[in-house]
Order: C-alpha cells, then sequence, then structure tokens
C-alpha cells in the first residue's frame, strides 16, 4: 500500500492530496520540511489561499502537524510541517 492510501481512504480534497505529496516529497527522514506558503503555492501553480485550505484539510485529517517557528529577535519564521 502507498503512503496516500490514508488519504484516499480520508476522502481529503484533491489540493490537500497535492500539497501532501509536495511535503512528502521535500521531507527530511524525520518528516519534516519548512517551505513558505507563498513557495509552496508557486511551485504548485496554486493560490496562497488554496494551500492554506490544504495544510487545513491535512491537519484536520492528522496527516499533517504545523508548528509556528520563531527567530531570536520574536519575529515569525516558517512554518515547521511535520509529514505523517
Amino acid at each position: 500500500m502507498s503512503y496516500l492510501s490514508s488519504l484516499y481512504a480520508a476522502d481529503v480534497p484533491h489540493r490537500a492530496v497535492v500539497v501532501y505529496r509536495y511535503l512528502k516529497d521535500r521531507a527530511n527522514k524525520d518528516g519534516t520540511c519548512y517551505p513558505a506558503i507563498g513557495t509552496i503555492a508557486k511551485d504548485l501553480k496554486l493560490s496562497r489561499r488554496t494551500v492554506q485550505r490544504a495544510i487545513a484539510d491535512l491537519e484536520k485529517g492528522g496527516h499533517l502537524q504545523k508548528e509556528q517557528r520563531w527567530r531570536e529577535n520574536g519575529g515569525k519564521s516558517s512554518l515547521l510541517f511535520t509529514v505523517k
């Protein structure tokens, strides 16, 4: 069975499957990666809002964990995604 079987069984929207595959492809051996929403959108030729909805779909289904990263000066950095 492929790693996408759980997504297909969960009947998630197409946008979520595309974003999941993108993140899975860029994840390290621990399943983490940190591309910017704008980068994902540009690479997949989707709107930023569509990518945000897809990430929310994946989080809701338990397929993805999103964590805000912070800079030393207290400013926001990129999001850390953990693909499950």
